[in-house]
């Protein structure tokens, strides 16, 4: 909640006045495009707000929010991506997540590795099985370009307890 009070407080600027800091790194499955990511997490970056970061050139525009809300379940999930499009929710994350390339899927492990934050941005069914489309931090070459399939309506791994979302406002 904290970094949605944030935008509609501050807001945020684009990519080319605020780079994303962090150098890309394969995530679980190396394929040698890019170093294997640190076993520990990168160090927070020092906040530059008001500001774009030393050296960056380009767009200086402050993207502001207007309002955040969580959502829960199918239907409100549904609403949601045709009313406003993709939204964030979290989940359980497994063993066998790590090794995931594509179908729908389903918990098989019973080793817990924690939580995971990731993006919603369609649905479907495929060969009969009802599933959520997510989009993963994990780099391209993780699951099926980046992306994955979630069995839907049962709520795989937590997912659909709880979603975030927010409305924007225009530019100023």
């Amino acid at each position: 909640a904290l970094a949605w009070e944030y935008w509609n407080a501050q807001g945020l600027y684009n990519v080319q006045c605020q780079p994303y800091p962090f150098p890309k790194c394969e995530h679980h499955i190396p394929k040698n495009h890019y170093p294997v990511c640190p076993k520990s997490e990168y160090p927070t970056p020092s906040c530059t707000a008001n500001a774009c970061t030393q050296g960056a050139t380009g767009n200086t525009t402050v993207y502001k929010g207007k309002s955040h809300y969580t959502l829960a379940g199918v239907e409100a999930f549904q609403r949601e991506l045709l009313a406003n499009g993709p939204f964030e929710v979290a989940f359980d994350v497994y063993a066998d997540f790590p090794a995931y390339k594509s179908g729908v899927y389903v918990q098989k492990s019973d080793q817990y590795l924690g939580g995971h934050a990731v993006r919603v941005v369609g649905w479907g069914t495929l060969n009969g099985t009802p599933y959520w489309k997510i989009a993963n931090s994990w780099n391209v070459d993780w699951g099926m370009n980046g992306y994955f399939l979630i069995k839907r309506g049962v709520d795989e791994c937590g997912i659909e307890d709880s979603g975030a979302a927010g409305l924007a406002l225009l530019p100023q």
